[in-house]
């Protein structure tokens, strides 16, 4: 595709007359939030944000930046971390936000689903849900914000992965807008279609490559009656896993849950989160939270984390466990592991990464990755954390205390070279849950093998054969 170089303003007059003169932003301080990445590693420019507030519109307006040349980036909540949803700083992509398909179409709890469109907040999702006592398992701490159409376009994980699976097995059918205007509507409520093709799978996780999610049916569950929630102490990852595989055992399907902490990314939480309280007596090096989730009575829910952790600690696995003995104190627990992505922005510098190996290895890829980036950077301070029980780490390093941190995140393509080529060498994923994006579309050729990377060039070529759709995203 040969990109227009610019957006005129008789281009911005016929967007206008879409979707409203006040929905096409220009001012340069309206549409700076949709221009900047929350943790500022990417400020795109953009010559407009189009805010449609219907399907209708968006394919108005696809098929029109189609025939001007122009190119679109799909963005929901902007809380994506790989960069896939901030346009480039060519200033000729159109930031194409889908933050005004905010309708909940339909809520079916006999048949346990829900039709949203692609802006409706997890949390307002979440809420409706509750209200016809059903639950919509998908959790993430950015739900406030995050929207169902990002979550499904970057097959968003979360912490419940381990028991209900990615935001792909949440996911029904879709509603798409194509790279030609056309509109597909896939909106089944169907558990089982085999007639071809599975072809929302195309969509769900592509980052707006290939299409346009506009609606989804999603899938609803039962309303857990009861939850118990622990924190666990530690000695070390080994020890994580061991008791990750008593859960198993004892819990089975009841385990919805089980997040490892390191001692300093709950140092860090505890320093910066308003509130924040050490769940234990004593500190510990690493930390697990356990979490049970059950139909039944609160009692027998109760009665299998204590066997859990009696058998733990017949074991010698743990060191200390606290059970909450409240709805609130569960919570609290559950804030201290949401917020410690967010708070460690507060530490200066952090390298990230999002990576996932088979879950019995966790403990070789921390021990590996934190002897790595030690060597490589003398008092740097590694904080691996995440969801052990589905495989993916946030293998995170922050800055050592009183470095310079622009010098140190210039070190950030070192450092991912480090893990992810240990990653790799244990066949694991360098892209677990957050997507590829922009951050990582260079490394597409090392986390794929030349048939995968030419059959998405091939599916890339036959959807959008204009490259309309986030340019260099994934594929570069």
């Amino acid at each position: 595709m040969t990109l227009a170089p610019t957006v005129s303003t008789a281009l911005l007059d016929r967007f206008a007359a879409i979707v409203g003169a006040r929905h096409v932003l220009t001012d340069p301080e309206a549409m700076r939030p949709y221009l900047i990445e929350w943790r500022d590693l990417y400020l795109g420019r953009a010559p407009c944000i189009l805010r449609p507030g219907s399907t209708a519109e968006v394919a108005e307006l696809v098929r029109l930046a189609g025939e001007a040349g122009v190119a679109i980036v799909p963005q929901g909540g902007n809380t994506g971390l790989c960069g896939g949803q901030i346009p480039d700083d060519s200033g000729r992509e159109v930031v194409l936000s889908l933050g005004r398909l905010d309708k909940v179409r339909a809520v079916d709890p006999a048949g346990n689903t829900m039709t949203v469109e692609a802006g409706v907040t997890l949390e307002k999702v979440h809420e409706a849900a509750e209200a016809v006592d059903r639950q919509f398992a998908l959790t993430l701490g950015s739900q406030g914000s995050c929207t169902i159409g990002g979550n499904l376009a970057t097959n968003a994980g979360g912490t419940a992965v381990l028991a209900h699976g990615n935001a792909r097995d949440l996911t029904l059918g879709l509603e798409v807008v194509l790279a030609n205007g056309e509109v597909w509507d896939g909106l089944r409520a169907l558990r089982k279609d085999n007639t071809g093709y599975d072809l929302k799978q195309l969509f769900l996780g592509a980052e707006g490559t290939l299409g346009v999610i506009t609606a989804a049916v999603i899938k609803l569950g039962p309303r857990p009656r009861t939850r118990q929630v622990a924190f666990v102490g530690l000695d070390d990852p080994a020890a994580a896993l061991a008791l990750l595989n008593v859960a198993r055992t004892e819990a089975d399907q009841m385990l919805t849950g089980f997040e490892l902490m390191p001692r300093i990314g709950l140092e860090f939480t505890l320093r910066h989160l308003p509130g924040g309280r050490d769940p234990l007596a004593e500190p510990a090096p690493w930390y697990a939270l356990i979490e049970l989730s059950s139909g039944g009575g609160e009692e027998a829910c109760r009665l299998v984390m204590e066997a859990v952790l009696e058998r733990a600690f017949e074991a010698g696995q743990i060191r200390d466990a606290a059970i909450a003995g409240s709805l609130a104190q569960a919570a609290a627990f559950w804030r201290l592991r949401h917020g410690m992505s967010e708070v460690q922005k507060l530490e200066g510098g952090s390298i990230k990464h999002d990576v996932s190996v088979a879950v019995s290895r966790i403990p070789e890829l921390i021990e590996r990755g934190v002897a790595a980036v030690e060597a490589m950077i003398p008092g740097c301070r590694p904080v691996p954390f995440g969801h052990m029980g589905d495989g993916n780490i946030h293998f995170n390093i922050s800055q050592p205390i009183g470095a310079d941190k622009a010098a140190f995140l210039a070190r950030w393509d070192e450092v991912n070279a480090a893990i992810h080529a240990i990653v790799l060498d244990m066949n694991g994923s360098i892209a677990a849950e957050h997507g590829v994006g922009r951050l990582k579309a260079h490394l597409i050729d090392q986390a794929r093998g030349p048939v995968e990377i030419d059959l998405m060039r091939r599916l890339k070529a036959a959807l959008d054969p204009q490259g309309l759709f986030n340019p260099g995203r994934i594929l570069p």
